[in-house]
């Protein structure tokens, strides 16, 4: 019996797994995953809870639809993260003054005081990835084109 190499195929006329751009990036998802996965259970956090946390620490006081604008999050999905980061003591979640539909999400005291903890993760994730700083520099650009074209490209469907 023949064994079917990753770049085998059936069809000739069909790319094989390893071929797909979309499984590169997928596939390198995951790996940074299993790279952030220690340092951030060191933080106590899982990495979409960092992320809403990197968001907060750049700008506090953020709504929910803007923290999920910023990363391509719906609200079904942020909700339970937010609730989540709350009853860790790192967030409060208010509802707007002026529009009580919107709920402002602000940083605690202990969730600013996280940040400093937080500051050796990055440095980490670079040595991971074995590039220098201007090659990790273009290649975020590049996915960030990538991902833009590819959003312009659904819209216009």
């Amino acid at each position: 019996m023949s064994q079917l190499t990753p770049q085998a195929t059936l069809d000739p006329e069909m790319p094989g797994l390893l071929d797909f751009i979309c499984f590169a990036v997928y596939s390198a998802n995951h790996a940074f995953g299993r790279v952030y996965k220690p340092l951030l259970e060191r933080l106590g956090l899982t990495y979409p809870q960092y992320l809403v946390l990197v968001t907060l620490w750049e700008e506090d006081g953020q709504t929910v639809g803007a923290i999920g604008q910023r990363l391509f999050l719906e609200s079904n999905t942020l909700t339970p993260l937010l609730k989540r980061l709350e009853a860790l003591g790192h967030v409060t979640r208010t509802r707007a003054a002026h529009d009580e539909r919107q709920v402002v999400i602000r940083l605690t005291e202990q969730g600013r005081a996280l940040r400093q903890l937080a500051t050796e993760v990055p440095p980490c994730i670079v040595d991971a990835m074995g590039l220098d700083l201007g090659t990790v520099e273009r290649l975020k650009d590049d996915l960030v084109d990538l991902r833009e074209r590819l959003l312009k490209a659904v819209a216009e469907t």
